[in-house]
Order: C-alpha cells, then structure tokens, then sequence
C-alpha cells in the first residue's frame, strides 16, 4: 500500500499520519502498539477505506514520527494530547472511531477516559490492550472491576496466569539488558518470531530497531506509576473488546468485570494470537465495521453538536 506521510505537530514531536478513504466518509483513526509501526495496519486499512476514512500514524518514536528528547514525553497523558492533535488536523470537529491494538489500546484508554474527548470518540474497539488503570485497580479489588467477583481460587488462577503471560513488562524495566537484545539481532528476529509464535507473515519494518528501543519508554514512564497509583476512569465512548483467546500476553480476563467504569459493553472473543491485526485482516476490519455502524446515528448527532460548538468557539 503507498504510504505518503502528513507531518502533524503535536507540540514537542512531529508525527506521521497516513490517510486514506473518501474524505467525507466518517473517520476511523487505528493507533498500533510495540514494537510495531503504523504499518501493521496495512491490512485492516485495506479493508476500511472504501467506507471510512482511515487514519493511521506512527506514535511518537516509531516509524517516522519524531521521539521525544525523555522518558516523560511517553507518559500516557501526552500520548492522548498526540491524538488529539491528529483528530484536530485531519477530523476538524467531525466525531469519528478509535481502534487500539496492543499498546495502541492501552494509550486509547486516555482519551476514551479523558472528560476534554467527550462526544469526539464515536465508538472505541480495544484489542489486546487493557486499561492500566483498570487492571490495576483489577489487582487491589481482587477482580477486574466492581462487578461480582468471580470465586477466590479462580482469580488466584487468573491472575498467576496473567503475571506469567506479563513476563516480558518485567524485562523491560531493567537497565540496559532490553536494548542490548534488541539490537544484538532481536529487531532482525522479529519477523521470524511472529511467523513462529502468530504464523503470520508480516514485512520487514526498516524503523523495527527504531520502534522497539524507543517504545521501552512506553512500559518505563507508565507501568509502576499506574500499578502504584490508579485513577478511576470512567468511558463516555461505547466499547468493544475483541478478544483473542490464544493471547500470549493479555488474557481474556482483563476484559471481563469492568461494567463499573464502561457501563454496557461489547466483548467478542477470536480464536487467535495477539497480533490477531495481520492474521485476521479481514474479520478484523468487519469487526470494526459493525461496532461503527451500529453507533453511527448517535455519532451523526454528536459531530451536529459538536460542530455547532466548534462554529460557535471560531
């Protein structure tokens, strides 16, 4: 797919934003996670565009977006402020969609949460992206949310389950070793670790090193904070979790248990691995399709209101 970058300034960074589809079909911005770049979006872009217009980008220290000059410039809060600038220059006031996969998802929940996105975000599908919050305030309550609490033993389960599956977070808080297997052939292996691990078949990303170094900054200035320190966040988007049950590194039961803070919400689970986005194009994009469909009449009267307020801010 030909990828002609915009340059967006999202203040201390420039990122580079990938659009595609009918300028006036509704909007759809798809965010990736580690170590990926916007290009993981490829497929499901394909399958998107000729009703949406889709918008992708590299967040801030992958693929050709600009890296902060420390650790803080990846803390969550500024990752929100980031799609924020995308929406303003390529959506102006107009609502439209969000997808997050894997760290793409987690950084979402920001802005799915934030008071200042309200009645932006039409809909909101995570994939194999929890909360941090959520799952933090998961570990202190005993469950995933305030809803009734599955029988002791089984969350002991789940959560040794969990804290195995999340071996990788702990390696990638030690100094120095993380970058070191990066660059001594972990970025070259990387594609053959996913045909091995998700049987998939993705191309070489030349910024691979590039996005797995910088985006370590992505567990290191958020993960301890959130675990020590969580804040109730409530949605003011519809939810959908997809759901892959052959997830090595999220389980399912992170989606479960979180009526407190989403209110009625969407859970379809896939019998797949995590990078479900390059395995699944094409029952990922229908995914997507249907969730957004089925809000579009709300979303069509939130962008009436919301540009009644833009023209009047003007």
């Amino acid at each position: 797919m030909k990828r002609d970058a915009l340059m967006v300034d999202a203040g201390d960074v420039q990122l580079a934003v990938y659009v595609s589809g009918p300028r006036d079909a509704p909007p759809v911005v798809l965010v990736h996670g580690y170590p990926d770049s916007a290009t993981v979006w490829d497929a499901v872009r394909a399958q998107l565009d000729s009703r949406y217009r889709v918008i992708c980008y590299d967040v801030r220290g992958a693929g050709l977006s600009e890296a902060p000059a420390g650790r803080a410039g990846y803390r969550l809060e500024r990752l929100a402020d980031d799609l924020a600038a995308v929406a303003d220059s390529i959506c102006g006031a107009q609502p439209f969609h969000l997808v997050g996969h894997d760290w793409g998802s987690i950084q979402c929940w920001e802005a799915v949460t934030r008071p200042s996105f309200e009645g932006r975000i039409a809909s909101f599908t995570s994939i194999s992206g929890p909360s941090l919050d959520h799952a933090s305030m998961g570990l202190r309550s005993g469950s995933s949310g305030y809803a009734a609490s599955p029988p002791v033993a089984r969350r002991l389960v789940d959560a040794l389950r969990q804290t195995l599956k999340s071996w990788y977070i702990f390696f990638f808080h030690l100094p120095w070793l993380p970058e070191l297997v990066w660059r001594c052939g972990g970025a070259r292996a990387w594609p053959l670790w996913l045909r091995l691990t998700e049987r998939v078949q993705p191309l070489r990303d030349p910024a691979q090193l590039r996005n797995a170094i910088n985006g370590l900054n992505l567990y290191r200035a958020n993960f301890i904070e959130r675990l020590r320190r969580p804040r109730a966040r409530h949605a003011h988007a519809p939810v959908q979790f997809i759901v892959p049950l052959r997830d090595r590194y999220v389980g399912p039961a992170l989606s479960l248990g979180l009526e407190r803070w989403l209110g009625d919400y969407t859970r379809d689970t896939v019998d797949a691995g995590h990078w479900v986005v390059l395995r699944d194009a094409p029952g990922i994009a229908a995914r997507i399709d249907a969730f957004a469909t089925r809000h579009a009449a709300a979303c069509e009267q939130r962008a009436r209101h919301t540009a009644s307020e833009y023209t009047a801010k003007a």
